[in-house]
């Protein structure tokens, strides 16, 4: 209990000191607040960037852990039945309980007809888990879902360049476009997304809808899906090794059946946000030691110009130790109270409305503001007042009652 109100009373001492000399304390602690906002935001930041890192990995890759199965013929000559390979797949996932799958189809061309004539597009036909498993999400509109399979017009995503040749119409309004072929069908676009260049066209629909109108647009010769599926990372090795085994029973002899992890984490790589984070965390950090050189000779001065008080505190009968202890909790508590007004500086620059729409617009999932980077904040900036006040105290330590004579 003793030490408990020894601590509290060194606290409030230490306030009402830094309240005596607030002038000169003052702008020393504003270097030490601006250090602590920048590194309490660049972990915060640093949360933010990560995610989205992960999220456009996990565009192209899928999610953690996604398995790519693709099953070819090594002559050349032949391609697999693609019924009988779907109904393979549908098995697996019963079997191995895959709750999210997606045959996907790239590379066959359509023929969309628009003011300026007839152009050429890329097509991505994939199952509508794929949008969650890579987490596409267009820039305008929604992604085609399971709602939209039993539709008679398919349901698209077209870029923005194609978006362009149609006028730019807005999606309330349903627009659509014409697939040209020996019997158009008219397409509802239902989203607009990125352009992969300047000059190309893509779109984007269900994988089953496209098989409805191949044959009478533009078939996929020779081009045979893949399946993808989304598992749990710990059990990808197993599951790896299980899916292709059963695939090549179910193929038979004389294909090749391949089954790869295409997720960013199968690489296992490192902090592709490394460096950034270390050369502003070394900036932040080299703003905190100005700040804490400023408090420094703040505090060696006000030392100085108390040496009466401290000797006579002395003469009274503080001990040396209390003597220690009140002069470097006057830094510790200066800058405890800098590091607090530092972290809400922090939280209200990233957390406000304006920041809040710039980082909802860059990653999906937002994460919230990390508990460790306030936590960090407050203990470096203790350590600091501990540190600048530790040489100050050392000086009001040698003090002796003789000197209060002198001054």
């Amino acid at each position: 209990m003793n030490l408990i109100t020894g601590l509290f009373g060194a606290i409030v001492e230490a306030w009402s000191e830094l309240r005596v000399h607030r002038t000169r304390v003052l702008l020393s602690l504003i270097g030490v607040a601006v250090a602590v906002a920048a590194i309490t935001g660049v972990v915060a930041v640093g949360g933010v960037l990560e995610q989205a890192q992960t999220e456009s990995s996990e565009r192209y890759g899928g999610r953690p852990a996604l398995l790519s199965v693709n099953v070819s013929d090594s002559t050349g000559s032949r391609t697999p039945d693609a019924a009988a390979l779907d109904a393979a797949y549908g098995r697996l996932a019963d079997r191995y309980d895959i709750r999210y799958r997606s045959r996907v189809l790239q590379g066959p061309q359509l023929s969309l007809n628009s003011p300026r004539g007839v152009v050429q597009a890329s097509v991505l036909a994939v199952d509508p888990d794929y949008a969650t498993m890579h987490r596409l999400r267009p820039t305008t509109g929604r992604m085609p879902d399971a709602s939209d399979e039993d539709h008679l017009a398919p349901s698209v995503v077209i870029d923005v360049n194609t978006w362009q040749l149609l006028g730019s119409p807005a999606l309330t309004s349903h627009p659509t476009v014409t697939i040209a072929g020996a019997q158009p069908v008219t397409a509802v676009v239902v989203g607009i997304q990125r352009a992969d260049c300047d000059q190309c066209f893509s779109v984007t629909m269900l994988y089953d809808q496209y098989q409805r109108i191949a044959s009478s647009t533009s078939p996929a010769q020779g081009i045979v899906p893949t399946w993808e599926a989304w598992v749990p990372p710990e059990d990808s090795a197993a599951l790896r090794e299980r899916i292709g085994t059963d695939v090549s029973a179910e193929v038979g002899s004389g294909w090749n059946v391949r089954v790869d992890r295409t997720d960013y984490q199968s690489g296992g790589g490192g902090d592709q946000l490394l460096g950034v984070k270390l050369a502003v965390g070394g900036i932040a950090g080299l703003v905190l030691l100005l700040g804490a050189l400023g408090l420094l000779n703040i505090s060696l001065v006000t030392v100085r110009y108390r040496i009466r008080e401290i000797g006579i505190r002395r003469s009274f009968g503080a001990t040396a130790g209390r003597v220690f202890f009140s002069v470097m909790m006057e830094s510790v508590v200066a800058t405890v109270v800098a590091g607090f007004i530092g972290v809400v500086v922090a939280v209200v620059a990233l957390k406000n409305p304006l920041s809040a729409s710039l980082v909802a617009r860059a990653v999906q999932d937002v994460p919230p503001f990390p508990v460790s980077a306030a936590i960090l904040g407050l203990v470096v900036s203790t350590i600091v007042g501990a540190l600048a006040g530790l040489l100050p105290a050392i000086v009001a330590v040698r003090v002796k009652p003789i000197d209060a004579i002198r001054y």
